[in-house]
């Protein structure tokens, strides 16, 4: 039986990014069938994708039994994040799937949401500061941003992730190729 998923602070939407599965296998953690399973990235010692229920990565079961982290908090805390927020990213709240090891962005010292792979509309009303941000954050040039951004569509071999700032609001992109 599905039961209302867990609230997740960073990743608010986490069946519409495609990493918790209606399902109907037992988690392998505690054992219930809860009606959702995740498929998204996890570095455990035991293979856990596909086996662990949203419930055990809310509560921090999963990463307690199984030493397991969802992602990696290096570029959170680096950036100055708090640890028990870096440790809410990195052991309670679900990554998302891309080509490389998901990157969590930052601002105003907080971990930002993940909103799931831009849509077209969000990379053609982009404001200033979330060209700046992401200019910034990887070396690149405005040339480099139309030459990114121009035509872009979510699916294809350069991906934009949207983040937003649960401070101020500011969104930013976190940028994978295939």
């Amino acid at each position: 039986m599905k039961k209302s998923l867990p609230t997740f602070r960073y990743h608010p939407d986490p069946v519409s990014s495609g990493v918790f599965a209606v399902s109907d296998v037992a988690c392998g953690c505690c054992g219930a069938v809860r009606g959702y399973i995740y498929t998204g990235p996890v570095y455990a010692t035991s293979p856990l994708r596909d086996r662990v229920c949203p419930w055990c990565i809310a509560d921090g079961a999963a990463a307690a039994r199984y030493g397991a982290s969802f992602a990696s908090g290096h570029d959170l805390a680096t950036a100055g994040v708090p640890r028990w927020i870096v440790d809410e990213v990195v052991l309670r709240t679900p990554s998302y799937l891309s080509w490389q090891d998901p990157q969590w962005l930052s601002h105003c010292k907080d971990a930002c949401a993940f909103l799931g792979e831009a849509q077209a509309t969000d990379v053609a009303r982009a404001t200033e500061a979330t060209k700046r941000a992401w200019m910034e954050e990887y070396g690149q040039s405005e040339r480099n941003w139309l030459e990114v951004t121009t035509g872009y569509r979510p699916g294809c071999n350069s991906a934009l992730y949207k983040f937003a700032c649960l401070d101020c609001g500011v969104v930013l992109f976190a940028w994978d190729l295939s």
